[in-house]
Parts: C-alpha cells; sequence; structure tokens
C-alpha cells in the first residue's frame, strides 16, 4: 500500500482490509476508501458518514472505529487532476478491497463512458447486489409493500456492460453487418438493415454460473428458501436462455445437498401423495397434454423422471425437499408483475444485466423508490457499495436530498464487515425517524402531517433515535 494516493495520506491509525483464501480478515479500524461523489453526493456523503460513525461508537463503544480515506473521482477529481478516473483512486480500491461511493456523473462528449461501469470492469466486479425491502412508514404506491423482500443479484460485467457496439454509418459498423448478413446468415432469409447501429450481447457460461453461484450461496448463508433465475430464454435461447441452463446446473451440481429445483419438487411432491404412482403417470402430471406430443418428447420426460427419482428420491423424498432452497426460473417480463402480485414467492433473484437493470429498479418504487435503494458491486476479493440513484445536480449543496441509498449501502457494508450490530442501529434509527414523519422533501410531499427535514438533519435525527 502507498502512504497516499492522488496526494491525499493515508490514516496511520488505522489498517486495510485482508483477503486469502475467499474470506476477508477485517481489523477493528479498518481503512475504508469513500467518493464523496458528483452533484447531491456531497451532502449526501457528510450526513451518512456522520450516521455511520455514530452507529459504530453506539455499538462498540470505543473499541472499533472505522477510518474513512477520501479517494476522487468524477468532477471534483477532474477539476483536480483533469482526470475523471485517476490510476491512484483505483489503486486504493483494489489495495484496500472495500470501498463505498455516492452517485458519479457519466462525463458529457467523449472520455470514460460510466465511471460506474469502469470501475466495475477494471475490479472485476461482477455481482450487483440490490435488496429490496420495505421499512415502516415509508409511502409506497401498492397495498402491501411489507410482502416485497428481495436480493436481486444482477450480472454486472456481460450483457449490455459489455460495452461493444458500433454506431450506425461507420465503417466498423458496416463491416459488421456485412460480416453478419453475407456470412454467418448467408442463404437465410434473416438480415441485419444495413442503416442499422449495432451491438453484441456476450453471456458466458463463466459470468453466468459465478453469478448465480453467489446467489445460491447468499440464500444458503441468510436463509433465505428460494433463488429465481430471472431470463428472456424463451427468445433469445443461446443466451438468455443459455444463462436459465447453466443457473440450473450450478443449483444441481454444486449445491446438490441444499437444492431442489421447481420441476424435482412436482415430481417428488406427486409420488408423496400417490407412493404407488408410475413414472408414466408422473410424467403425465408434470407436462400435461404429454399424450398429445409426439413420442419422443413423452419418453424424455418419462426418462427425466426416472432419473430425478433415482438420483434424489431418496436425499429430498419424503418432504425432504421441502427444507431446500427452491431454484426456479421466471421470463424477464413476468417477475415484473410476479413482484407486484405475488411479492412473498420471491427472495433472491439472479439475473442476467439489463433485466437486473430494470427489474431492481421497478421493485425499488414498490417500497420507496431510488432515494432510499442501496446497491453494491462486488467481486472475488472485492466490493464497492454505492447509491444507486443519478447526480440530481439541480439539487447540489441544496442540502435537501434523502440520503437514504448511501446510507443503506452502509448498511450492507457494515453486515458484509460482519459488523451486524451497527448495521442494525442503522436500520432501526432510519426505519424510527421516518415513523416519526420527519422526512425530507421525496417523502414529505406524499406524507399527511409530515415535516420536511434538510439531508443534514434527517441525519441528525437518526443519530439521536440511536438513543
Amino acid at each position: 500500500m502507498q502512504a497516499s494516493y492522488n496526494g491525499i495520506t493515508v490514516p496511520t491509525d488505522g489498517q486495510g482490509i485482508q483477503y486469502a483464501n475467499g474470506k476477508y480478515t477485517v481489523p477493528d479500524n479498518p481503512i475504508i476508501p469513500f467518493i464523496e461523489g458528483d452533484g447531491t453526493g456531497r451532502d449526501i456523503w457528510k450526513a451518512s458518514q456522520r450516521v455511520f460513525d455514530a452507529a459504530v461508537e453506539k455499538a462498540y463503544g470505543g473499541k472499533r472505529s472505522v477510518k474513512w480515506y477520501e479517494v476522487l473521482a468524477g468532477e471534483k477529481s477532474y477539476r483536480q487532476t483533469q482526470n475523471w478516473l485517476p490510476d491512484d483512486t483505483v489503486k486504493a480500491t483494489v489495495d484496500f478491497r472495500v470501498s463505498i461511493k455516492g452517485p458519479l456523473t457519466t462525463p458529457v462528449g467523449g472520455g470514460i463512458r460510466s465511471l460506474n461501469v469502469a470501475l466495475r470492469q477494471l475490479m472485476d466486479l461482477y455481482q450487483c447486489v440490490r435488496p429490496v425491502k420495505y421499512y415502516s412508514g415509508v409511502p409506497s404506491p401498492v397495498k402491501h409493500p411489507e410482502k416485497l423482500d428481495v436480493v436481486i443479484f444482477r450480472e454486472n460485467t456481460e450483457d449490455i456492460y459489455a460495452g461493444i457496439e458500433f454506431r450506425e454509418g461507420t465503417p466498423e459498423a458496416a463491416k459488421f453487418i456485412a460480416f453478419v448478413n453475407d456470412d454467418m446468415l448467408k442463404g437465410g432469409k434473416k438480415k441485419i438493415r444495413l442503416d442499422s447501429g449495432v451491438g453484441v450481447k456476450p453471456i458466458s457460461i463463466t459470468g453466468s454460473k459465478r453469478l448465480v453461484r453467489a446467489a445460491i450461496q447468499y440464500a444458503l448463508d441468510n436463509g433465505r428458501k428460494t433463488v429465481t433465475l430471472v431470463h428472456k430464454g424463451n427468445i433469445q435461447k443461446f443466451t438468455e436462455g443459455a444463462f436459465r441452463e447453466w443457473g440450473y446446473e450450478v443449483a444441481t451440481q454444486e449445491f446438490r445437498e441444499h437444492t431442489v429445483t421447481e420441476r424435482e419438487s412436482w415430481i417428488l411432491g406427486n409420488v408423496e401423495q400417490n407412493p404407488g404412482l408410475t413414472p408414466e403417470q408422473n410424467a403425465a402430471l408434470i407436462e400435461p397434454g404429454i399424450e398429445f406430443a409426439p413420442k419422443e418428447f413423452g419418453d424424455e420426460v418419462i426418462a427425466e423422471v426416472k432419473s430425478i427419482l433415482a438420483a434424489i428420491g431418496t436425499s429430498h423424498g419424503n418432504g425432504q425437499w421441502k427444507k431446500k432452497i427452491l431454484v426456479n426460473d421466471r421470463i424477464a417480463d413476468s417477475i415484473f408483475q410476479q413482484i407486484i402480485i405475488r411479492p412473498s414467492d420471491y427472495s433472491v433473484l439472479a439475473t442476467t444485466n439489463l433485466n437486473g437493470d430494470y427489474i431492481s429498479d421497478a421493485a425499488a418504487a414498490q417500497v420507496g423508490g431510488l432515494g432510499i435503494a442501496p446497491g453494491a458491486n462486488i467481486g472475488d476479493g472485492y466490493a464497492v457499495f454505492e447509491a444507486t440513484h443519478g447526480t440530481a445536480p439541480k439539487y447540489a449543496d441544496k442540502d435537501v436530498i434523502n440520503p437514504g441509498s448511501v446510507i443503506l449501502s452502509g448498511v450492507m457494508l457494515f453486515d458484509f464487515l460482519g459488523w451486524s450490530e451497527a448495521a442494525r442501529l442503522i436500520e432501526s434509527s432510519m426505519e424510527k425517524t421516518i415513523q416519526q414523519k420527519f422526512v425530507t422533501y421525496d417523502f414529505e410531499r406524499q406524507m399527511e402531517g409530515a415535516t420536511k427535514a434538510k439531508t443534514s438533519e434527517f441525519a441528525s435525527r437518526m443519530i439521536e433515535n440511536m438513543g
């Protein structure tokens, strides 16, 4: 580790977090880099840091403390270094392993396309983790927001985040289109229009499996009962559909002792209800109308039933499967209505990149919106916790914005460190403050009889509510 990064001296009274053999070693005085963020990020970070420090002090009585260390990115960095994302900033986030950031602007006109995407790709932060749950008192557009409690694992490096695209009218686009039309699609009816912009959507077995692996492990570690693979495999069979297939492979091959697939649960459940059921009868129950299908299809389903009963009939039968993690899958467009009309059926969602982007924002809308939606980007040995909303520059330095997204991202950070006492203290004080209707303007305008608080005032009240 360096003594300074970007000319800013590293705290001498702290220690770095270590990582070895898949485990973190967290000292009582960890050095944690932070990027305050652009626009409203400045107000939000000031408020959030006060809340974090108060919670740690309250929870541990001085035995633990975070040594916050500012690193530069975004507008502040550009003004000081003429660089949106200095090498020293990336080096610091790598060296200290765990960091937190406010919202960053995407530079207009050239340069790096997105600082968030750059950090994720440079550190291979392949998991975008977005917990979505309701805090009592938060205004919501649905009748029972408390029924939604999901953690979304969104693949963070592939799909549209690969960033491989070519502008319409460029030689690169023309070359790409010619290759696809004249070579890959030669002799067929499908063609790309010549005036198209084109992009590539890579979804790999490596990227898919490690994401699903992390989602199932999270469910196992946190007592969650279902993991749902979200995809558009009915249309894109070799990318989205492959994500589904590879996800099931992870569940049944790597976590066999702890998981049961939805289809397996049907087969096992049918046998429990009728122990004398033949494989043929079981196949007809899980595939209604099988008698009208080609014989080859029917034979495949019967063979599937026999194979599953032979493989897990003993280990998962007689109701044992009900104690396992249920792994199922849903089409991406279907999940939007499912989390509204059947929210309690879902607990962990594992998604491809674009689908996860849509779903996490839509889910957040049910429980208060992006203003209190936390997030984390996690890789093997690295984690960056972040606000999920934008910079809202017109509100910058006005002390009015809801700091909830960064504060709850801090909750995720403390849970990640194993400092659960501080995390619960922050959560409970935020909920109590909201229940008191002492809220920032975004909530105040939706709540009858609420008091409009400044960002800093909301933080102060949270600290008071820690008792």
